[in-house]
């Protein structure tokens, strides 16, 4: 590999950093809201599922992503490098300020405008749907799109089901639900790590196969554990802004909230995973904490809040995407001028 793959192949495990950074919330939030535990336990929980889950991880989705781009071969580390770069910079912008943006978003974006600048339109796999499975830009962006409405939808039904429990609910109940909250907790752990972590997963497989690394789009296992590992630690140390706005700042819940909307969450997420399609799973968790609240009461939720942070993930694709260009065409002129 030369020096160029080295980078992007660095780039991409920073992406998947970022990832973990942005994903703080998913295992997290919902145990912390129904004070189920501390913040720092929620993060070791946190971590050590995310890792579990990218070590189960299949290729579904690691096949998808490779899908988003064709540009030749010699051309796949500086479009994997600056799209990756765009991203990164965006997302380390955002959460600074506790808005929990769509790094995943933020990926498709960038690396869509990288490829058009480095290879022309022709290069960006504009792809759709084959049956139920998003390939391409356009089948990834319906994917991470349309999956947080049926988190929310899906999280509005378990509660509204999970209605007649809390009416004859005690405090001595609390206890097996909590448990159960852990049990949501690590299973949503467990599918964001598998989801997210194959996107990282994804580009570090062809970037490696552009390289003459590997013959054929099949992830490595060492990849699969860097990746994995890379991700669960970005998880653990970063993202109290986003655990925060995630877990009180939509909608201040009890229990039985938290309980519906990591199910929800979890099932959506496992789902899509099943599909080969890679999706946002902290849109996920955070539309189903929206579900939740606006199924039992819609004046509780702090729909300013909301609205401020779906601001951020529209206009996530075109900054990413103008960010990305404009870094693939200065990586571009450096590497003509060599």
């Amino acid at each position: 590999m030369n020096l160029l793959s080295v980078a992007a192949l660095i780039v991409v495990l920073g992406f998947a950093f970022m990832l973990g950074v942005s994903d703080a919330p998913n295992a997290s939030a919902s145990l912390i809201a129904a004070r189920a535990t501390s913040y720092r336990d929620a993060m070791a929980f946190a971590f050590a599922f995310h890792v579990l889950g990218g070590l189960l991880a299949g290729q579904a989705v690691a096949l998808t992503m490779i899908t988003i781009v064709h540009v030749p071969a010699n051309r796949v580390a500086l479009t994997y490098l600056t799209g990756g770069l765009a991203t990164i910079v965006f997302t380390l912008a955002a959460t600074r300020r506790g808005i929990p943006v769509s790094a995943s978003i933020g990926l498709v974006g960038g690396l869509a405008g990288a490829a058009a600048v480095i290879g022309g339109w022709r290069a960006v796999g504009w792809g759709g749907l084959h049956g139920l499975s998003p390939y391409g830009v356009i089948g990834t962006l319906a994917a991470v799109l349309l999956s947080p409405l049926l988190g929310a939808v899906v999280a509005a039904a378990f509660r509204r089901g999970l209605q007649p429990i809390a009416r004859r609910a005690t405090r001595s109940s609390i206890h097996p639900v909590r448990g159960l909250i852990w049990l949501t907790a690590g299973l949503v752990a467990i599918a964001d790590g598998s989801n997210d972590g194959q996107k990282a997963m994804g580009l570090a497989t062809g970037l490696l196969v552009a390289a003459g690394a590997i013959s054929r789009d099949q992830v490595p296992f060492l990849v699969t554990a860097a990746v994995a590992v890379t991700l669960a630690t970005g998880t653990a140390v970063g993202g109290r802004k986003i655990v925060r706005t995630v877990s009180s700042r939509f909608y201040r819940g009890g229990p039985l909230d938290g309980l519906a909307a990591q199910a929800a969450a979890a099932l959506t997420i496992l789902g899509s995973s099943a599909l080969g399609a890679p999706v946002s799973t902290s849109t996920i968790v955070a539309s189903g904490m929206v579900g939740v609240g606006a199924a039992r009461r819609r004046r509780h939720v702090r729909w300013p809040t909301v609205f401020r942070v779906v601001s951020a993930w529209v206009i996530t694709v075109p900054a990413c995407a103008i960010l990305g260009a404009l870094l693939g065409a200065a990586g571009a002129a450096l590497l003509v001028h060599r």
